[in-house]
């Protein structure tokens, strides 16, 4: 009898997981369309680059800072955050995307 409570309740406690993780915890994030990927941010050459605005990067984007994505196995990650003030947001398509201060 458990077990059949449990199967019907499953896709229901299924469906009330979000879809997205949380700014606070940013973690893989589904988006419908391709991230629009700019130049490179602070020289043509780097790996991380600007990150243009789309349904889904609007609401991360802030006049203060710069939007950028770095590859998710780029090893320098630790030396750019460090150095650029960058606060993760989220997670997908294979970048990890930042809100960079500008002040």
């Amino acid at each position: 009898m458990r077990a059949i409570i449990a199967a019907t309740l499953l896709p229901t406690l299924l469906a009330c997981t979000p879809a997205e993780e949380s700014v606070g915890n940013p973690g893989e994030t589904p988006t419908a369309e391709p991230l629009p990927l700019l130049g490179g941010y602070r020289d043509p050459a780097d790996q991380c680059v600007r990150v243009g605005e789309n349904a889904y990067t609007n609401q991360f984007l802030d006049d203060a800072a710069d939007f950028v994505g770095c590859p998710e196995d780029y090893e320098g990650v630790g030396v750019f955050e460090t150095e650029t003030g960058a606060q993760l947001v989220a997670v997908t398509q294979g970048y990890r995307l930042y809100s960079v201060p500008r002040r």
